[in-house]
């Protein structure tokens, strides 16, 4: 069985839980969210938990089994606490600001980036001198969050020679030796 899918995810108070045929709906203080579940995985509500069950033991029921249960899991710390991301802006003249839904970039390019934040994500950008600028993305969806940092990331990454880029904050870079001095 798996290890994932056979542990009950808990409701906190103030979150609330509902199933209409295979689409389940997790309503919270910070949002709503609703996700499709595959046929052959069943959930049940009681007690404020939530447990789920499998068909079959076919590799893909297993699968499907653990998968589901990490989402609503997710949905649920989603709603009740929400998620947060934050990127550092490693470079001279790298600079970030943010403006309502709209966080703008500047990376090294002849122009700068100017990128439309969806209105689930709060974004939010803090320089301070001497210090990298550091972006903050704050969501209670957390695939859409994922998915934004990724996207932001993805805009100039990291460099092993000189460790300048975007990075998560915390991330460890490989770095790796430039050019060896010339032979005598």
């Amino acid at each position: 069985m798996s290890r994932i899918g056979k542990s009950p995810v808990n409701i906190p108070s103030g979150v609330d839980v509902k199933l209409n045929g295979n689409v389940v709906t997790v309503k919270g203080p910070k949002g709503e969210l609703t996700q499709e579940i595959d046929s052959c995985v069943t959930l049940s509500i009681e007690d404020n938990t939530i447990t789920f069950s499998r068909e079959s033991d076919a590799p893909a029921h297993r699968a499907k089994h653990g998968l589901y249960r990490a989402l609503l899991q997710n949905m649920v710390v989603g709603v009740s606490e929400g998620y947060k991301k934050e990127l550092e802006v490693i470079g001279v003249g790298y600079r970030a600001t943010a403006t309502g839904q709209q966080l703008e970039l500047a990376l090294g390019y002849s122009h700068a980036i100017i990128l439309e934040v969806p209105n689930e994500i709060k974004v939010s950008a803090d320089t301070q001198k001497g210090k990298a600028p550091v972006v903050t993305l704050e969501s209670y969806d957390k695939q859409l969050l994922g998915q934004v940092a990724a996207k932001i990331r993805s805009l100039r990454k990291p460099e092993p020679y000189k460790g300048k880029g975007i990075r998560f904050l915390g991330e460890e870079i490989r770095r790796k030796a430039g050019k060896s001095a010339g032979k005598k």
